[in-house]
């Protein structure tokens, strides 16, 4: 995990989960791993890019991801998104879908949402690295204990962010978040599994969201 990239806001917030003894499990596996020649995504400087590029104090809001993709290319430390010249995965064409029929913006040619990121979307995955072509791979080596964490404390230490989870396994981050203090909006997953049975589409999370923002005196995000 040499060479990461993080902003020196979320450095101070997290000072004390990098001391844990679970985060350096979570180093010493993925060490391991690359020892093993296995491949890991995304490369070393965009593990953290979520948290270099949505500094704690300015992230409005959050979309919680559940693994980094597998394949080639992919992953680069945001949650749904691709790099430029990568073919949109079918979950962000749903988004994209979705974001047509509820905004009219027409699905862009390039599915990566750094400019979400750059506006205070915080697109963050609850594991931040994958093992090439195995889904989940680093699911159970301590990466959710720690984003557990950074929502915990995004709950706590800040106000107002607007909380998208999307599926059963970001839906059960509520638990994590003050409701009082912040807006949860959820709906069924994005992937064709979820959508085509109705879950996902017609949610207008997108203008909700913009909604709430500019209620509180906040700019909208230009999707």
């Amino acid at each position: 995990m040499a060479n990461v990239n993080i902003h020196e806001s979320w450095k101070a917030v997290l000072a004390d989960e990098f001391k844990q003894p679970y985060f350096s499990m979570i180093k010493q596996s993925i060490l391991k791993d690359k020892k093993a020649g296995k491949v890991i995504f995304p490369p070393g400087p965009l593990i953290f890019n979520a948290f270099d590029s949505t500094p704690f104090d300015q992230v409005k809001v959050v979309i919680l991801g559940q693994d980094p993709y597998h394949g080639p290319g992919q992953a680069h430390g945001l949650c749904f998104s691709v790099q430029d010249g990568v073919p949109k995965p079918p979950s962000l064409e749903n988004i994209f879908k979705e974001l047509k029929e509820d905004l009219g913006i027409p699905v862009p040619v390039s599915g990566n949402l750094q400019r979400w990121a750059e506006q205070g979307v915080f697109l963050l995955n609850a594991g931040l690295t994958v093992v090439r072509h195995q889904a989940n791979s680093h699911k159970s080596i301590g990466w959710h204990t720690f984003t557990d964490a950074v929502i915990s404390k995004l709950s706590s230490q800040r106000e107002g962010i607007v909380f998208l989870l999307w599926g059963g396994f970001a839906k059960k981050k509520a638990s994590l978040i003050d409701g009082l203090k912040h807006h949860v909006l959820t709906s069924g997953h994005p992937s064709p599994l979820s959508a085509n049975k109705g879950y996902w589409f017609g949610n207008k999370h997108f203008s909700k969201t913009n909604e709430i923002l500019e209620r509180a005196g906040q700019s909208p995000i230009q999707w």
